[in-house]
């Protein structure tokens, strides 16, 4: 039995917009291959809204972007399949 105090996770209702914040090794193609990938499992991102931070030593990328989440399989897809890319070390 759960413990009544025990904080739960705020139930997402779906679909909604989504935030992602994807954090991996920096290279020339790094937005494109995340951008690739997310749009497999969200098609119509705005690639415009897109928001690219360099580390500061430069070693690593952060991508924020925003999806259309359609349901809890979909994130769990799209996070195993960044995380399959080899580049991702975070998506939060």
């Amino acid at each position: 039995m759960a413990d009544v105090n025990e904080p739960q996770a705020p139930k997402i209702e779906f679909p909604c917009q989504y935030p992602i914040k994807v954090i991996g090794t920096a290279g020339d193609d790094f937005a494109e291959v995340i951008c690739e990938v997310v749009e497999r499992h969200a098609p119509g991102i705005d690639t415009t809204t897109i928001d690219v931070k360099d580390s500061k030593n430069g070693r690593f990328l952060s991508l924020r972007l925003v999806i259309t989440a359609t349901g809890q399989a979909q994130l769990e897809a799209l996070h195993r399949d960044l995380k399959a890319t080899g580049r991702v070390h975070m998506v939060l």
